[in-house]
């Protein structure tokens, strides 16, 4: 069994905040490059857009918060099809902090936020599927 990771070990930052000393291994979880973010400022270690939710995916939810909770059913579903880089993001933040780097505007529904449960081995509903509009 692997060995469990400490919250302190994973931040979220906005890729519009400024680079910090204690962010460790800055990782970019976002399939599209943050809009007006130079690539020199932004200071990322690793750009990590394969464990990105799929952007049939990110199209459908926009960011709707009456699709939260079923965004994080489906992304938990295809965050759990990339066990390679999951296994990666999790050696990472078990050998120290990382930041998950993300460019939503809304800081507590987004993929970062979903993606830190689940490293943190919280319970990320998956499985049975909720009435929504379809993909």
């Amino acid at each position: 069994m692997s060995k469990r990771i400490v919250a302190e070990n994973i931040k979220l930052k906005r890729a519009y905040e400024s680079v910090g000393s204690g962010d460790g291994t800055r990782i970019l979880i976002d399939r599209l490059w943050p809009r007006g973010v130079r690539k020199e400022d932004a200071a990322i270690d690793l750009w990590a857009k394969d464990i990105a939710p799929s952007t049939a995916l990110r199209r459908w939810f926009f960011h709707d918060p009456a699709r939260w909770h079923e965004f994080r059913r489906r992304y938990s579903e295809e965050i759990h099809r990339n066990r390679d880089r999951l296994g990666e993001l999790r050696a990472l933040a078990q050998k120290g902090r990382i930041t998950l780097v993300f460019g939503a505007h809304d800081e507590v529904r987004n993929d970062a936020v979903v993606l830190r449960e689940i490293l943190l081995g919280r319970n990320v509903p998956r499985g049975a599927h909720v009435r929504s509009p379809s993909l």
